[in-house]
């Protein structure tokens, strides 16, 4: 037997009890009343009017005010009115007789049930008892000649039996409710205490006429009618209102993203809402029930494991305002027949729909938690061997070296594998991909717990270390971590012998993870070259800090020289080859280095305190670019990348669009691409500068997308209307089913918020027409086009692919072919105007 049933047993046995005690006091009054005419002269009464007196009972019980309460309805009836008037024309002992008779008839005229026909019987009887001792303590045995003479008799007796009526009844309706006493009390308190003394009024002014002319009593049917409607009306009334409140306190409690908080909720409200025994809500995709009650939650788990339960039971379907989303059942059930009003039938239809639009948010907030989940793993994680990335290493280094609290010293150790092509090579990838698993969970298993394992790409590896008692233990760690990897591995039937080299770098004082990660990687190369396992890094022997400051000495003369230049690398439409787009990346054409990317001078121009006049030289060519590209019939957007220090500048936003106004062009052939990890860690001040870039109409792009755990942070915060795949997953998305799924939620993701998907580094037919299928509109990489200058990507889209101007490849597809799409497949673009793609429709 469960708790609820054991509880339910318990109320049925006190309910019993309370009834059985009623029914025997009424026992004995009805018996001294028998006893009373027996043995007592004088107390005939005339059959007319007993006959009268029942008849008036009957009625007044017939005509109740209802509410129902779980199985049972109760209500407020005239029958001490009637009583009072009985007391007026006949002896005490034969209207309490009357009145016992009366509510019996009328209780069975109604079909209720044996047990409350004893109840109302009792209840009543104890009532007609208790105004009878009134009237015989102010002059019984005799009925007065003058009716209004018993008033003041009658006043008492019905004050008395008012306050017992009180002390029976609502001690049962709180057992009936599972309330409390309390509660049951103060519900409604002043309509009854109103409807009590309007029924006073109408007995005294029956007597009254009465006493005048019983002629004049024709009267009173109307009035008493009247009465009755309006209390009924007013009970109605407040009931109504009251359970409209109690519908949108429920339906407010299941606005919860939780859906096992919706879930508890549901069952709980309903439960008092409808004042019923036990809810259950059953969810047919899982397939889950709980059930339960006001007092909690009984049974919660697989719908074929919940425990048995009997009763009559109310279904309701949950089905949203379409009536098509049929997401499970929501039921009433109560320990008896029960019939709901047409009121009750529509509060739970209306709260059967709020349910089911709330299970429908919760479940697909709890759809969206887990894909961000993933994304935020995948993001943040290596899909071939699950460790950590490199933007993971930096975002986590970075957090330690800004902690000044951190116990001890941070090194980084990069590990490369030796000759690690020629297992490629000789062996194919998939083995590869198996000797790297395995160096990944050799590494981990040597590091300690504090210390982070990350794959940086292809066969380089990092582990960075925390809480070292003094630089040179680091040596000793490092020794360890490579020690493990040359242990032999077993590989289809072979042993080989996987070799490395390790850099190790202690953390500097200044420059950040950056620094360390790059003095680590000079420190790995001087290994290499020196053959030695692991190499610590030297200052003295860092011919790059040398080069850095003579190229920070060069700065100034090569701003004035014209030395940067921008090429430019076209993004095409995967679909039909046509260019939609085209991506300004800088140059320092250095006269004694010769060209030089931004990766080998972009953190010194930041520090040499230039980044705004470097920004505003690659923003001018790039635009000139865009605006020749347009006279000449070619009106492409330029994406040109954006240093984070630059979002830190207020005066930025402002600095773009005067030059977009300078050369004519609107703010929206302008995407400004957002990469590196500065506009993460600070994004709380680049939020400004962004708003105001995006309010003027300039696009953002968010770059490299996937590859940090932070990417899905920033998203939610930068009003971006691009994302770039970064080149690795591109990469890697024929051998590695992890890298395709990246890719494939980086595209559902951007359709969800309508956002444009490039992908980077295609170079491959193959890869393009992978993504193209994945449902990816735009790509850019050498097989479409190496970055060129302006005037040469001018006249490849003059010369276009197969005599098509404006086209780098050939169509996927035939002009005006009918293209069958999976329905998982839409464009993620804008309109043509943006000429940015759409897939054919």
């Amino acid at each position: 037997m469960t708790r609820t049933d054991q509880r339910d047993n318990g109320t049925d046995r006190r309910l019993l009890l309370l009834v059985g005690l009623v029914a025997l006091a009424a026992g004995a009054v009805g018996a001294a009343s028998i006893f009373t005419i027996v043995t007592s002269e004088g107390l005939d009464a005339s059959p007319s009017s007993l006959a009268a007196i029942l008849l008036l009972v009957v009625l007044a019980c017939t005509a109740m005010v209802r509410i129902r309460i779980r199985t049972s309805s109760h209500g407020v009836s005239w029958t001490e009115t009637a009583m009072i008037v009985g007391f007026a024309v006949a002896p005490v002992p034969w209207v309490i007789l009357a009145t016992a008779l009366g509510v019996a008839i009328a209780r069975v005229i109604t079909k209720v049930p044996a047990l409350r026909v004893a109840f109302g019987v009792g209840k009543e009887t104890l009532v007609a008892g208790t105004i009878g001792l009134s009237v015989i303590a102010f002059g019984w045995p005799e009925p007065a000649d003058r009716p209004t003479e018993m008033i003041g008799a009658l006043a008492i007796g019905y004050v008395a039996a008012v306050i017992l009526d009180e002390l029976v009844t609502i001690p049962i309706l709180a057992l009936a409710s599972r309330t409390s006493v309390k509660q049951r009390f103060l519900t409604n308190w002043d309509l009854r205490l109103g409807g009590s003394v309007a029924r006073f009024v109408v007995a005294a002014a029956t007597l009254a006429l009465l006493q005048v002319d019983s002629r004049l009593l024709i009267v009173m049917p109307p009035v008493v009618l009247s009465l009755h409607l309006a209390y009924s009306a007013r009970v109605r009334s407040r009931e109504e209102r009251h359970a409209w409140q109690r519908l949108a306190l429920a339906t407010d409690a299941l606005n919860d993203v939780d859906l096992d908080a919706v879930l508890r909720s549901a069952v709980t409200r309903a439960a008092e809402l409808f004042s019923v025994d036990e809810v259950e809500v059953e969810l047919h995709d899982r397939p889950r029930l709980v059930r339960g009650n006001a007092d909690g939650i009984t049974y919660d788990g697989p719908v074929p494991d919940a425990p048995p339960t009997s009763g009559t039971v109310i279904p309701r379907a949950l089905e949203g305002h379409d009536d098509n989303a049929d997401v499970g059942e929501l039921r009433l059930r109560v320990h008896g027949p029960v019939k709901l009003s047409e009121r009750e039938s529509y509060t739970l239809r209306t709260f059967a729909s709020a349910l089911c639009t709330a299970v429908r948010n919760a479940s697909a907030y709890e759809e969206l938690t887990r894909v961000a989940d993933e994304h935020a793993r995948a993001a943040a994680h290596d899909a071939l061997t699950g460790l950590a990335n490199r933007r993971q290493l930096l975002e986590h280094g970075t957090e330690l070296l800004a902690n000044r609290h951190v116990d001890g010293v941070i090194a980084l150790v990069l590990v490369d594998l030796n000759h690690f092509k020629e297992v490629n090579d000789t062996l194919g990838h998939a083995a590869g991909d198996r000797v790297l698993v395995e160096v990944a969970s050799r590494l981990r298993r040597e590091a300690r717990s504090d210390d982070l394992v990350a794959r940086l790409g292809g066969d380089e590896f990092a582990v960075l270390i925390t809480g070292l008692p003094a630089p040179a233990i680091a040596a000793h760690r490092a020794e360890g971590l490579l020690a493990a990897l040359h242990e032999p591995m077993s590989l289809d039937g072979m042993r080989i012998s996987v070799e490395a080299s390790g850099g190790i770098a202690v953390a500097p004082s200044s420059g950040g993870m950056s620094e360390l990660l790059r003095r680590a990687d000079v420190a790995m190369y001087q290994a290499k070259r020196s053959g030695q396992r692991t190499v610590t890094y030297a200052r003295a022997r860092d011919t790059a800090d040398v080069g850095r400051l003579a190229l920070g000495g060069d700065l100034p003369r090569a701003l004035t020289q014209h030395e940067f230049t921008v090429s430019f690398q076209p993004i095409v439409d995967l679909g039909s080859g046509e260019v939609v787009a085209a991506e300004a990346l800088a140059r320092w054409h250095h006269p004694d280095r010769g060209n030089l990317d931004p990766l080998r001078f972009l953190e010194t121009v930041e520090r040499s305190g230039l980044l705004p006049a470097f920004a505003d030289a690659v923003l001018d060519q790039s635009l000139i670019a865009a605006g020749t590209w347009r006279d000449a019939g070619f009106d492409l957007p330029v994406a040109v990348n954006v240093s984070p220090r630059s979002l830190l500048d207020p005066r930025f936003p402002s600095s773009v669009l005067a030059r977009l106004r300078a050369h004519d062009l609107p703010p929206d052939r302008l995407f400004l691409e957002l990469t590196e990890t500065l506009t993460i860690s600070q994004l709380e001040v680049a939020d400004k500068v962004l708003g105001q870039l995006r309010d003027a109409g300039v696009r953002l792009a968010l770059d490299d997308f996937g590859t940090g755990y932070s990417s899905l942070s920033v998203l939610s915060r930068i009003p971006v209307h691009e994302l770039k795949i970064d080149r690795g997953f591109v990469r890697e998305m024929e051998t590695s089913p992890e890298a395709a799924a990246v890719i494939r939620s980086t595209l559902d993701l951007g359709r969800s918020l309508n956002l444009v998907v490039v992908a980077e580094g295609i170079e491959s037919e193959p890869q393009r027409r992978a993504l193209w299928e994945l449902g990816c509109t735009a790509g850019q990489g050498h097989l479409f086009a190496r970055p060129m200058p302006s005037a040469r990507l001018l006249a490849a889209l003059h010369r276009g692919s197969g005599g098509r101007p404006g086209t780098l490849a050939p169509a996927l597809h035939d002009e005006g072919a009918v293209i069958r799409l999976s329905p998982n497949r839409r464009a993620s673009g804008r309109n043509r105007g943006d000429r940015l793609p759409h897939l054919p429709a």
